[in-house]
């Protein structure tokens, strides 16, 4: 099982970007995706996650700005981030759980930096 990110990128603060994460390899039931990010000198936190059955739950700090999707004929998921902040700067990385071990998979990070 693979995921691989992308849509990274330098964005002015009000801006937007949209991070996509697609799923390959063998996989029988994902229970749910999220997205992660790190800021450099800070622990790793959970931006949001989307469940099997559609519900989605962000941090607060997102909340309103970003939202989480998945296209299940792409075997992708997203991350739209809008009116961006310089706070949102960070490594953004995908992961997913899967059943029936509730296993998680992680995706290499995509740089997102906010700033004039």
């Amino acid at each position: 099982v693979q995921l691989q990110a992308s849509g990274g990128g330098l964005v002015q603060p009000g801006g937007s970007l949209r991070l996509s994460c697609v799923v390959s390899g063998s996989i029988f039931s994902i229970n749910e995706m999220g997205w992660y990010r790190q800021a450099p000198g800070k622990k790793r936190e959970r931006v949001a996650r989307i469940t099997s059955g559609g519900n989605s739950v962000y941090t607060d700090s997102v909340k309103g700005r970003f939202t989480i999707s998945r296209d299940n004929s792409k075997n992708t998921f997203y991350l739209q981030m809008n009116t961006l902040k310089p706070e949102d700067t960070a490594v953004y990385y995908c992961n997913i759980e899967v059943w029936p071990d509730d296993y998680v998979y992680w995706g290499q990070g995509t740089q997102v930096t906010v700033s004039s």
